[in-house]
């Protein structure tokens, strides 16, 4: 072995080297083999696995599925049964207007058969009126031996006849409803008017009489050449009467502020001794603020009295000029407060708001405290007035509707405009000088003795109606009563008088006989 080469040696390890390699190869194979082999085995066995429990979801999925369209279709079944029933009631309800529209057409149809029918015989009527017509004429023309032309014009003088009684009628019935409702209206105008116009004219309303300690101070009043008393009046707006009556002069003005402001003054005057321009000035000056403060209280002491507390001090001012003026005697701002009282009673009555016909009939007549430089009724001057300060809207509506100037929209604006008429006709409220009311009381009897056929007349109610007895053989009815107009009519021109006067002609027919 000593003589074996090296590289002999080294060929067996190779060999067996080569032959271990190779059999480690094929065990690792045949490992791998059967690792595999165990792989594959539990991979089929979980794809079973999981295609049993697919194929489970997917039964319980299509049961699902059938169930839902099985849901689904029975719910479609009910929709359309009901949408077929719909249909259905739809169909026999267009059958039924159907119906209904041929039978109108059929309708229709024979009315246009019935009005054709129906011209035709109005054709053939008017034809036959007009041939009874000809034979009128003619047998007219025949028995009366009249023309067509002769027998229209007394045709039409009959009608004319009748249709002047008409005539007259209409118009007693017009003229009778003018007086009663224009002039009442007309004499409230015309008297707010002449209360609120400061002119010259002079009557027993219009004065205030100043008693002087002696009759000197008469000349101190006038002054050097007239220099005092016209500084006086220039100053107070007023008339100074200096006459021979003793220890007295008189002051006169339309405006009863005014002269209240004079005769406060000059009595101011004669107290303090100092009679001369500057201080007539300074007087009246104060004076004059002194009543404005002083008017301001008066309101809201009437406010007080008629139970509206609260009021707007300026509404206040214009309500306290009222103390100074009048209407047919009556103080105004004393009939504004029983115009209130009244209000509120009727309105406690019929079941209205008391304190708004309360306040509405204490400022119904705030108007007549302006003065003529405010153009417009009183009424609705008193309304804007009543605006202006806040007064609520029933309020106004209540002022401004007392005399029917604007719309009335509540039942105490009525029963306002009826307060202020019992205030102002009730017994004693408004006066007149016996020798004015005497002598329009003659001149009532007197315009009516002027006319043709009047036998006897009498003033009654105070000259508010005159009764004419006339002659029934000289006036007969229609001639009764175009009298009455003319009489009413002469009576609006000649005489003025408060109010409205009622004219009534009585024609009384009697027939006498005696037995024997």
């Amino acid at each position: 072995m000593k003589g074996t080469p090296p590289n002999m040696d080294l060929v067996p390890l190779l060999l067996s080297g080569m032959v271990g390699l190779v059999i480690g190869a094929v065990v690792g194979y045949l490992g791998y083999r059967v690792a595999v082999s165990g792989r594959m085995a539990a991979a089929q066995q979980a794809s079973s696995e999981i295609l049993a429990e697919a194929e489970g979801k997917s039964r319980e999925i299509l049961l699902e599925a059938k169930d839902e369209a099985l849901e689904l279709r029975n719910q479609t079944d009910k929709d359309i049964s009901r949408r077929r029933r719909e249909l259905d009631q739809e169909l026999e309800q267009l059958n039924q207007r159907r119906e209904k529209l041929d039978r109108r057409v059929d309708q229709v149809e024979n009315r246009a058969r019935n009005l054709d029918e129906k011209e035709k015989e109005v054709e053939q009527r008017t034809q036959r009126l007009q041939e009874l017509e000809v034979e009128r004429d003619q047998e007219l023309s025949r028995v009366a031996q009249l023309t067509r032309d002769e027998a229209r014009q007394e045709l039409l003088a009959k009608v004319a006849d009748g249709a002047r009684n008409d005539v007259a009628k209409v118009i007693r019935d017009i003229e009778q409803a003018a007086r009663e409702e224009g002039e009442e209206r007309a004499r409230d105008i015309i008297i707010t008017c002449i209360q609120r116009m400061a002119s010259d004219v002079v009557n027993d309303v219009v004065s205030s009489t100043i008693i002087l300690p002696s009759d000197e101070l008469k000349g101190r009043i006038i002054g050097r050449q007239g220099r005092n008393i016209r500084a006086f009046e220039q100053a107070t707006g007023v008339d100074v009467i200096v006459d021979d009556t003793p220890e007295a002069v008189t002051i006169s003005s339309m405006d009863p502020v005014r002269r209240e402001v004079a005769r406060r003054s000059l009595d101011a005057l004669i107290v303090d001794g100092r009679i001369h321009p500057a201080r007539i000035e300074q007087i009246v000056h104060k004076v004059r603020e002194d009543l404005d403060k002083q008017m301001v209280q008066f309101g809201e002491e009437a406010a007080f009295e008629a139970g509206v507390p609260r009021l707007n001090k300026e509404l206040a001012r214009y309500l306290g000029r009222l103390k100074f003026r009048t209407s047919y005697g009556q103080n105004v701002l004393n009939h504004s407060i029983e115009v209130a009282h009244l209000a509120a009673m009727l309105a406690a009555e019929v079941g209205a708001d008391v304190q708004l016909a309360r306040t509405g009939g204490l400022l119904h007549d705030i108007g007549k405290g302006l003065t003529h430089e405010v153009e417009g009724p009183h009424a609705l001057i008193g309304a804007d007035l009543a605006a202006k300060y806040g007064m609520p809207r029933n309020v106004v509506n209540a002022i401004g509707a007392h005399h029917h100037e604007m719309e009335q929209e509540t039942l105490e604006a009525m029963l306002v405009e009826a307060a202020d008429a019992i205030s102002g006709a009730r017994p004693g409220a408004r006066r007149e000088s016996l020798e004015l009311y005497i002598k329009r009381i003659k001149s009532l009897e007197n315009i009516a003795l002027g006319f043709a056929g009047v036998q006897e007349t009498y003033a009654i109610q105070a000259g508010r109606e005159i009764r004419i007895l006339v002659r029934p053989d000289e006036v007969d009815d229609l001639a009764a009563t175009e009298l009455a107009r003319d009489i009413a009519r002469k009576v609006e021109d000649t005489l003025e008088y408060p109010g409205q006067v009622k004219v009534t002609v009585i024609r009384e027919m009697r027939a006498v006989d005696y037995a024997k």
